[in-house]
């Protein structure tokens, strides 16, 4: 680990995380290591307005400051003139010319992410510019990628996903006695089958367990849900801090790659996701304590902590492509494919190990 930053007593910080919801969540372990480091600074996030809900509540943030995913040039040069300088430290946590920039722009020191990737001058250009910087590293987790951003500032390690508030449990669980499943993912070739997710249904009743069916607000999402669960159970929309209490006290969850899935992991229940393309290396739910091994790249059913990774492992997982014909509307015939029976298997593994783990909260 490299000599610690120079920073004030109290200095103000600010993290830069312009992209989905998922990726917001996946950045607290360097907020918590940052609130670790400096007790008595401020901390700031810069967010894109739809993510900002992911982090409301978050005990290591004092301010979330949101900004438009497509800022006209007016709005770009206000945020600017608001943030310019105004920071001791700014760090990017990704290393895209957008984030590096409000990280260069807003703080007196700053830190970020280069990418082997790019043109060479570019890269070089960043590495310079940049007061500490880690590479990005292909095939490893992408909170481990934020902790290595840790090293460069020279903290601690602290691998700790923390979620958004709890709100007061919605009298929408039936009981003690529920599995939560988010079925939808934003994007096509991040589904499974309709008749999938009913077979699940089924066997879970016939464990006992009632099914509590959630939707994010998305209108097209809702109406998705709606259509996997016609006639089985009744959809709830719930808002994030309803959705992190219902997921603390579930006997089990279940749902594809996709940002309420890593959020129940974070959240400490019986966490079983459904894995085609995208690559578990990188992406796979963050166990509450961390990573005792790292996800392999396919497996039928994989365990860490309080998560299980379900994949169809075909010769070609995983390609990380957007579906069978690449593009984001494409069906993956790794999920088309996957059995209900191989993802109940996982649940009841999920459901015999106990204690169940608990959340970072503070």
């Amino acid at each position: 680990m490299k000599p610690s930053i120079d920073l004030p007593s109290k200095p103000r910080i600010l993290v830069v995380s312009l992209r989905r919801i998922g990726d917001v969540l996946l950045t607290t372990p360097l907020i918590r290591s940052l609130r670790r480091a400096f007790p008595d600074g401020t901390i700031e996030v810069l967010v894109f307005s739809g993510t900002a809900g992911i982090v409301k509540g978050n005990p290591d943030i004092d301010r979330v400051i949101p900004m438009p995913a497509r800022p006209t040039v007016g709005e770009t040069l206000a945020l600017v003139a608001r943030l310019f300088k105004r920071y001791d430290l700014a760090v990017a946590t990704q290393p895209g010319d957008r984030p590096t920039a409000f990280a260069l722009l807003a703080g007196r020191s700053h830190a970020g992410l280069t990418d082997a990737d790019a043109p060479t001058l570019g890269r070089v250009i960043k590495s310079r510019l940049l007061h500490r910087s880690t590479p990005l590293v292909p095939d490893i987790h992408r909170v481990e990628q934020m902790l290595r951003l840790a090293d460069a500032l020279g903290i601690a390690r602290v691998p700790e996903l923390v979620c958004p508030a709890a709100g007061p449990i919605e009298p929408i669980a039936p009981g003690e006695n529920y599995a939560v499943i988010h079925a939808a993912p934003m994007f096509r070739y991040k589904q499974w089958t309709r008749e999938g997710w009913r077979a699940l249904a089924a066997g879970l009743s016939q464990r006992g367990l009632s099914v509590v069916a959630i939707s994010g607000p998305d209108e097209a999402e809702r109406r998705y849900i709606e259509d996997v669960w016609q006639g089985v159970a009744a959809v709830h929309s719930a808002a994030w801090p309803a959705t992190v209490a219902l997921l603390t006290r579930t006997r089990v969850y279940v749902g594809p790659d996709t940002s309420v899935t890593h959020l129940a992991a974070a959240a400490g229940c019986p966490t079983v996701a459904l894995f085609g393309p995208m690559d578990p290396r990188v992406w796979g739910p963050w166990p509450v304590g961390g990573l005792n091994a790292p996800w392999q790249a396919s497996g039928t059913i994989q365990n860490r902590g309080n998560v299980w990774i379900v994949q169809n492992p075909l010769p070609c997982l995983p390609c990380t492509f957007e579906g069978c014909e690449r593009h984001i509307g494409s069906a993956s015939v790794c999920l088309e494919e996957l059995r209900a029976e191989q993802v109940l298997t996982a649940v009841d593994q999920a459901l015999a190990k106990a204690p169940r783990p608990r959340a970072a909260v503070a």
